[in-house]
């Protein structure tokens, strides 16, 4: 049985249709590679990206507001960030 803060805490789910891995990649090949799976993908489908530039977060923000896009989830591990992106348009 889960304590009632356990259950309050969980994140949750998104169904991922793809990812993208930016590790090693720096501005503004990411986000450039971001549009570029993003465009190949249908509307309400979610990609994944992976990156460890810490300019990709506000880039891969400002282009999803900027476009349309909707960011699901952002969450920082400790080599990188993960970033849910889903295809609204």
């Amino acid at each position: 049985m889960h304590a009632r803060g356990e259950q309050m805490t969980n994140l949750p789910e998104h169904k991922v249709d793809r990812v993208l891995d930016c590790i090693g990649l720096f501005c503004p090949v990411p986000v450039f590679r971001t549009r570029e799976e993003i465009d190949k993908m249908a509307v309400g489908e979610v990609l994944a990206v992976l990156a460890d530039d810490p300019a990709a977060e506000e880039d891969i923000r400002s282009w999803a507001k900027r476009t349309g896009q909707e960011i699901l989830e952002l969450r920082r591990e400790s080599d990188h960030i993960r970033i849910l992106v889903r295809k609204t348009k």
